[in-house]
């Protein structure tokens, strides 16, 4: 048995032609859709990069792990304390090293752990390579190490391989000589002159006149500076789908060694990501601050030798995934795991969750309730954009968030409510710590990227005309809302 895992950074699933996208930016992924288990409502626990690869390879979310973050204490995990062995007993096992005790031999080609000094990352792994950009590599920096690791080791048996590519994530770098494929395509319809006037009026890091951060972005020759109208935003979304289908391209030389070695067709095949990537949706272009359906929903196909093609539209976890392998690979779960296996999805026989909880603390300090066709976000610090304490989308309907029916539909708002409570009491009762992670990010003065940087924002709003924006800033100290 040979088992890849293809983990796309910055991925959201509608921009893949298998989840139904117009344009043609993954043909070698859909070929593999085509041939496996292709899942609807999979979504990151925690987003984004640290905490949700966190919660994949620890096999727990962040409220439980502690990793809800991207700096301060929520960037890395709990200690194990006074129970902590001269190593970490098998309770403990990451998923790497639950594969080990399958009798695999894992290997990862990845930046993250230096990226996110996530040195944890490294447990399990029997090789580990390291593109050594921090994230910034393209995938003809990332893909030819993992060419030769196949050219090398593709006949052996129960390997388990990581290939990491970062291209989809901001700022947009695929070689000009690539082309320009999408150049004359039409974009989504969802999008308008007149959404972009009101995007670029109003405010927040990643915003439309805010692009870069908390002022314009750098011009490059996929990457406007900022987002006027819809112009700007074409340059700009064609930008992302090349990038999609950039590492696609190396995707399909992947699948291009594989047959040349006589093993593709018997190795089990996984496409994933991180997290999704909000493209203007709730006025965040480029950008993952929040625990929305965009930013949280990642895609996930699986091709499993013998098992035939199908759609799963169950509602799944990220840390379900290790579980899911143990089983078709009749191994054990580690005791510390939270996640569920749905391995009787690839084949019918399994439904999903009847809700989940999304977290984000990284840009934003919430918590949403995913279930039905809804999602509820309870937002506790905003990270310096305008959003209210409590906001319901009906995602089937409206899966760019364009209208929060919070007043109108109240019940379904305390529906959510009272899921995230519920859930809230489970998951500490889970933890070794009693202290919930996301209070601990409050505490240390709001999410790690818009942290102390309210006064700076202030005065880039008054210099831009936005006044009465900065004083919403002043006055919540960033975006704190309190409960």
């Amino acid at each position: 048995m040979r088992i890849l895992y293809y983990d796309i950074d910055t991925l959201r699933p509608d921009h893949l032609g298998c989840y139904g996208y117009h344009r043609n930016t993954s043909p070698n992924i859909d070929r593999i859709a085509r041939e496996g288990a292709l899942f609807t409502n999979y979504y990151a626990s925690d987003a984004p990069c640290l905490p949700s690869r966190a919660a994949l390879f620890l096999g727990r979310p962040g409220i439980v792990s502690g990793i809800v973050g991207h700096g301060g204490s929520a960037a890395d995990p709990y200690v194990v304390g006074q129970d902590r062995q001269f190593r970490l007993s098998p309770e403990w096992h990451s998923w790497p090293m639950a594969m080990r005790q399958c009798g695999f031999y894992p290997v990862s080609v990845s930046p993250y752990a230096e990226r996110h000094s996530a040195w944890w990352f490294y447990f399990g792994w029997r090789e580990m390579f390291n593109p050594g950009k921090a994230g910034a590599e393209r995938a003809d920096e990332v893909v030819p190490t993992a060419l030769d690791w196949i050219e090398r080791n593709g006949e052996r048996d129960d390997w388990f391989l990581h290939v990491n590519v970062w291209d989809p994530h901001t700022s947009y770098r695929t070689p000009e000589d690539y082309g320009f494929p999408f150049r004359d395509e039409p974009i989504d319809g969802w999008i308008s002159d007149e959404l972009i006037a009101q995007h670029w009026q109003s405010f927040g890091p990643h915003s439309a006149q805010d692009l870069g951060g908390l002022g314009p972005a750098c011009e490059a020759p996929r990457f406007p500076a900022q987002i006027k109208d819809m112009g700007d935003y074409r340059r700009w979304i064609n930008g992302y789908d090349v990038a999609i289908q950039y590492a696609d391209h190396w995707f399909g030389r992947i699948l291009d060694a594989l047959q040349a070695k006589g093993i593709l067709d018997d190795t089990a095949i996984i496409i994933s990501a991180d997290h999704g990537e909000n493209q203007g949706e709730l006025n965040v272009y480029g950008d993952h601050q929040m625990a929305d359906h965009v930013t949280s929903r990642v895609p996930l196909i699986i091709r499993w030798p013998g098992m035939e093609a199908g759609v799963g539209d169950g509602l799944h976890y990220n840390y379900d995934l290790p579980p899911t392998l143990m089983e078709l690979l009749d191994g054990e779960c580690p005791a510390r795991w939270e996640g569920s296996s749905f391995a009787g999805a690839l084949d019918g026989r399994g439904a999903g969750r009847d809700s989940l909880v999304l977290s984000q603390c990284a840009w934003s300090c919430q918590r949403s309730a995913r279930f039905g066709p809804w999602i509820v976000m309870r937002t506790y610090h905003t990270g310096m954009k305008k959003l209210a304490p409590v906001m319901v989308f009906n995602v089937e309907e409206d899966p760019h968030e364009l209208h929060d029916l919070a007043d109108e539909r109240p019940q379904i708002a305390n529906e959510g409510l009272a899921i995230l409570d519920r859930w809230h009491a489970d998951m500490m009762n889970s933890s070794t710590s009693q202290v919930d992670p996301l209070w601990n990010v409050m505490k240390e003065g709001g999410p790690y990227h818009t942290r102390d940087a309210a006064r700076r924002y202030a005065e880039r709003l008054r210099a831009t005309g936005r006044d009465e924006h900065a004083r919403w800033i002043e006055e919540r100290n960033g975006g704190y809302l309190p409960h």
